[in-house]
């Protein structure tokens, strides 16, 4: 009898767990964490992260560093402090972590000792400090500072009486590049290399001259450092150009060690200290190409391509211990993957789903690395969870966080699946993604979201999404596809809106959505679109192009390729490799490829969104969009979202409020059906 109870018992329970499960739900967002930057110890015994996630009461990402055993146990919090920690760094020898944090007076250098579990503040500096590099002997820290220049003036204010309040003096630019979007107004200044020792004091700097430098790496012996940049006095013209340099300790004497036209970065010093490994490429000015892998001597001598074979752009470059290949990432056919080569090009893969640290839309990311023993540590994702910490030992790959066990097992979240199908324009495969309402019923006719990636040179692929997953939970199929032009294709792939942008992308997207449609599980009156940056540039173009579709959402547009081209805070960079000529010497094809010249084909409700702060598609590209559609009587609702820069979902409550009026606009028009 007791028996019968106690099975009847855990049958009630089971069953009452199955019915607390629901569909993903928008304040759900507030509970994600995320994995980033896994530091794996020499040894290979021990790692450290950062441990992401968002305060739901300020409104804010938050990061804190936490560290476990190889194997996932005694998985602890590094630190007592309840502050924003970043970039840890392991010492040579173990024993230390040296890592960024927030104080009161700024972002400071902090190291923990392994052995006693103490911390101590290394810095007290001016600026944020970046790019930590410990010496190989582990006495000193390289990182990359701000050193403020002062403000340019153009005339002396007279002076004021006293305890008069006058407006704040005029603010001048003379800069070539003089705003960033995400931040803003930068202040004029330049990244300069410091050394600190690890035992405190004060920082010394090493490099001099109206440059910005990049990330440093130590020389085997010490005595100088290695790093990225454009040091010719043409540089902030030259921007798409950067060599790789090295710099005396001693006496900043700087020497270039390669010089052609075109970008030369990532470098990692192989393990002996006699290679340089770097990613680059001939720059023909086009609107994209892939990296190749390149080895040199440490002098700059006997420089050669490795030949991978591989047609993907690498990254985050890695030298195995005995100095025979390198480990690098990469993104194939929408997954980020970690690759090895030896050098002479015989490659293979390593690890799949690396990613899962760009909370918000499918995009690619994620790091690894590597210890001594050859344990790889790295970011794992699925459409089913956000980065987690994985390790490959001997080969094998295992999962060893569940930073989101005490959320995701209790949503039923939408499941996703690949699509691929062919271009009615020149027949090449193009791939995409459908993710499925929770509980889907393929005998039901369901309407179909089309999501539209930005870039337009990057990509969606099968990674874990809130915003997809929030619009399925919404009762929406989602198709969201890689057109030409995506990523992680090839170059030529990659290259074909070269001087054609917006151009056959288009025909890629609604090919994909009569490929859905083709299923039989969609309504076809039942069609809406979206997307944001690139993708609010297709998502208008698709309804001057048709009237598919019931409704549109237009999020943080380019509307009109005159404007934004000398408005936006990379006004310089797109003549010649997005189109030919600047936009007064070519009015004619910038006009041609934007979409505001469709506007008056324009028959769809279209809600228009964007930040008050976005410096990369401005405020003014919305509203184009917004006062064409009200001069024209087609229903239109402006949604400004306050403070926001580019990224407009760069806090949580923006991410929800951006799904929220997008799902609600939509759900006007599926009701007047």
């Amino acid at each position: 009898m007791i028996r019968i109870l106690i099975i009847c018992f855990l049958f009630i329970s089971t069953l009452c767990f199955s019915q607390t499960k629901s569909s993903f739900k928008n304040l759900d967002v507030f509970e994600l964490e995320w994995a980033v930057n896994p530091e794996i110890s020499p040894d290979g015994n021990r790692i450290v992260y950062q441990r992401s996630g968002f305060d739901i009461m300020n409104d804010r990402k938050q990061s804190r560093l936490w560290m476990m055993n190889a194997d996932g146990s005694n998985h602890i919090k590094l630190t007592s402090n309840e502050v924003s920690e970043s970039n840890p760094k392991w010492s040579p020898d173990g024993t230390q972590i040296t890592f960024t944090s927030t104080t009161e007076n700024g972002s400071e250098i902090f190291v923990y000792w392994l052995a006693t579990g103490k911390i101590a503040k290394l810095t007290q500096l001016e600026k944020s400090p970046s790019g930590l590099s410990w010496s190989p002997d582990g006495k000193h820290i390289a990182f990359l500072m701000t050193v403020p220049e002062a403000q340019p003036t153009l005339v002396k204010a007279p002076k004021k009486p006293k305890g008069a309040k006058w407006a704040e003096h005029p603010r001048v630019t003379t800069r070539f590049k003089y705003e960033a979007d995400g931040s803003g107004y930068i202040q004029p200044g330049f990244k300069h290399l410091f050394i600190v020792s690890a035992e405190g004091g004060s920082p010394r700097q090493i490099s001099s001259g109206n440059f910005k430098f990049g990330n440093p790496q130590w020389s085997k012996d010490g005595k100088s450092l290695f790093f990225s940049g454009n040091l010719i006095d043409d540089w902030d013209y030259d921007f798409r150009n950067s060599e790789i340099y090295t710099i005396d300790i001693a006496t900043g004497k700087t020497t270039a060690l390669t010089d052609r036209k075109g970008p030369d970065h990532s470098l990692t010093i192989s393990p002996n200290g006699k290679q340089i490994a770097y990613t680059g490429f001939d720059d023909k000015v086009q609107t994209y190409q892939v990296n190749h892998i390149y080895v040199m001597n440490i002098d700059g001598t006997n420089k050669k391509q490795i030949q991978t074979g591989l047609d993907r752009s690498p990254s985050n470059l890695t030298w195995s211990n005995d100095g025979k290949g390198l480990f690098f990432q990469y993104d194939n056919t929408g997954n980020t993957k970690i690759g090895y080569t030896t050098l002479s090009g015989k490659t293979s893969k390593i690890a799949d789903n690396l990613g899962g640290t760009s909370i918000g839309r499918p995009y690619g990311g994620g790091s690894y690395s590597l210890s001594e023993n050859g344990i790889i540590a790295f970011t794992e994702t699925t459409p089913s969870y956000p980065s987690e910490i994985a390790v490959i030992t001997k080969g094998k790959s295992l999962k060893i966080s569940n930073l989101n066990e005490d959320i995701l097992p209790f949503r039923t979240l939408g499941k996703v699946e690949e699509i691929w199908y062919k271009s009615t324009i020149d027949g090449n495969d193009i791939q995409g993604w459908i993710a499925f309402p929770p509980n889907f019923d393929a005998s039901k006719k369901h309407p179909l979201l089309v999501e539209n990636h930005g870039g337009p040179i990057s990509n969606y692929g099968d990674r874990f999404s809130p915003e997809i997953q929030l619009y399925a939970s919404a009762g929406y199929v989602v198709f969201y596809p890689n057109p030409r032009g995506s990523t992680g294709y090839g170059e030529k792939f990659g290259n074909l809106l070269y001087h054609n942008y917006p151009g056959n992308d288009y025909d890629d997207v609604m090919d994909g959505v009569d490929a859905v449609i083709s299923k039989g599980y969609i309504n076809p009156k039942e069609l809406y679109v979206t997307g944001g940056s690139a993708g609010g540039i297709m998502s208008a173009w698709m309804i001057g192009k048709n009237n598919r579709f019931k409704a549109a959402a237009v999020i943080k547009p380019v509307m009109n390729w005159i404007s934004k081209t000398l408005t936006a805070d990379n006004y310089f960079g797109y003549a010649n490799s997005r189109y030919p000529g600047q936009p007064w010497e070519n009015f004619e094809t910038y006009w041609k490829f934007s979409p505001l010249s469709l506007v008056g084909n324009i028959q769809t409700p279209t809600l228009v969104m964007v930040g008050t702060e976005d410096r990369r598609t401005p405020l003014s590209e919305a509203k184009q969009l917004y006062s064409a559609l009200k001069i024209r009587k087609i229903e239109t609702a402006l949604v400004e979202i306050p403070g926001a820069y580019h990224l407009i979902v760069n806090r949580p409550s923006q991410l929800i409020t951006k799904v929220d009026h997008i799902l609600a606009w939509f759900e006007k028009y599926r009701e007047n059906e």
